[in-house]
C-alpha cells in the first residue's frame, strides 16, 4: 500500500517541535534509541538535545524529500504508553506540539495517534484548536464531571459558554445525589441544609460537632455563592456583556471541580425527598 508523503517542515516548525519534545521529556538516551529505531542517522550525538534532534530530522526529510519520518518520530515519541503515571506530562506535551502541527493541518490525538484536517492560519486559531484550556485544566487534575459537560465548549476556548455549563454540571450532580428537581441554589439550599430536624440530604461530615455544622452551612453556601456569581448571571446576561477571560474559566472549573469531589464523598442521609 502506498504511504502518502507529508510535505517537510520548515526549520523553524522543525526546531520548535524539537524544543517542545525535549523540555522536560525525551533524555538523550532516548533521542538515540527513537532515531536508530526509525532508522534516522544521528550525525551530531555530543550538541544540544533539540538541537541534535532537529538536525537528524531535518537531514532524513531532505534525504526523503518528505516529512514522513518526522512524523513517524513524533507519533514514536508520543505514545501514551510512554507516558504511564504522567498523564499531565503528556497532555502538555501534545498541546504543545500541537500548537506547531495545527499550521500543518495535523494534530496528535489523546490516543497518540495522528489526525489531519485544515491547516490553522493564525495564532489565534491554533490556540482554540491545540486546546490550551483543557490542557491547563488537566494539569491541575480537574474532575472528569467538568471536563465531559464541557468538552465541546473547551476545545474551542468558548469560555463564557464553558461557565455556564460547569455550573449545571454540579447541579446535576445535586440531582443526581439526592433525587431533587430543582436547580441552582435554591436546590443547593434544599440539599444541603440541615433544616429543622437538622438532617441534610446530603451530609460532607457526621454532623456531630458545631464545627461539622460549620463546615455543613459553608458548603452550602460556597455552592450557592458559585451558583448566585456564575450560573444566573451567565444564564441571563448576553455573551458580549459579561466577559469570561482564560484566567476566569480556569478558576470557575477549579472550583467547579472541588464541588463535585466534595459532591462525590458526601453521604446520602436518610431522609425522603
Amino acid at each position: 500500500m502506498t504511504v502518502a508523503a507529508y510535505p517537510s517542515f520548515s526549520s523553524g516548525a522543525l526546531e520548535s517541535l524539537c524544543q517542545s519534545l525535549t523540555e522536560g521529556a525525551l533524555t538523550g538516551s532516548e533521542i538515540g534509541r527513537l532515531l536508530a529505531q526509525l532508522s534516522i542517522a544521528d550525525p551530531d550525538p555530543g550538541i544540544t538535545k533539540w538541537r541534535r534532534l532537529a538536525a537528524a530530522l531535518d537531514r532524513q526529510q531532505q534525504q526523503d524529500r518528505c516529512g514522513n519520518k518526522v512524523i513517524a518520530f513524533l507519533i514514536e515519541a508520543m505514545r501514551p504508553v510512554r507516558f504511564v503515571g504522567r498523564t499531565n506530562e503528556f497532555e502538555e506535551r501534545r498541546v504543545a506540539l500541537n500548537h506547531v502541527l495545527v499550521f500543518s493541518g495535523l494534530e496528535i490525538l489523546p490516543d497518540g495517534n495522528l489526525r489531519t484536517g485544515a491547516a490553522a492560519q493564525t495564532l489565534t486559531e491554533a490556540d482554540q484548536r491545540a486546546g490550551r484550556l483543557r490542557a491547563e485544566l488537566a494539569k491541575r487534575n480537574v474532575h472528569p464531571e467538568v471536563l465531559k459537560f464541557c468538552r465541546a465548549e473547551l476545545l474551542q476556548s468558548n469560555y463564557f459558554h464553558a461557565v455556564l455549563e460547569a455550573t449545571k454540571s454540579v447541579s446535576q450532580k445535586l440531582r443526581d445525589r439526592t433525587g431533587l428537581i430543582g436547580d441552582g441554589g435554591e436546590l443547593a439550599e434544599q440539599a444541603l441544609a440541615l433544616g429543622k430536624a437538622g438532617m441534610p440530604f446530603l451530609a460532607f461530615n457526621t454532623l456531630q460537632t458545631e464545627s461539622e455544622q460549620s463546615e455543613q452551612k459553608g458548603m452550602m453556601n460556597l455552592m450557592k455563592g458559585f451558583f448566585g456569581t456564575f450560573r444566573n448571571t451567565t444564564a441571563h446576561a448576553p455573551k458580549i456583556s459579561w466577559s469570561v477571560n482564560e484566567q476566569d474559566a480556569l478558576d470557575l472549573l477549579t472550583m467547579a471541580s472541588f464541588l463535585h469531589r466534595r459532591l462525590d464523598t458526601a453521604a446520602r442521609t436518610p431522609r425522603q425527598v
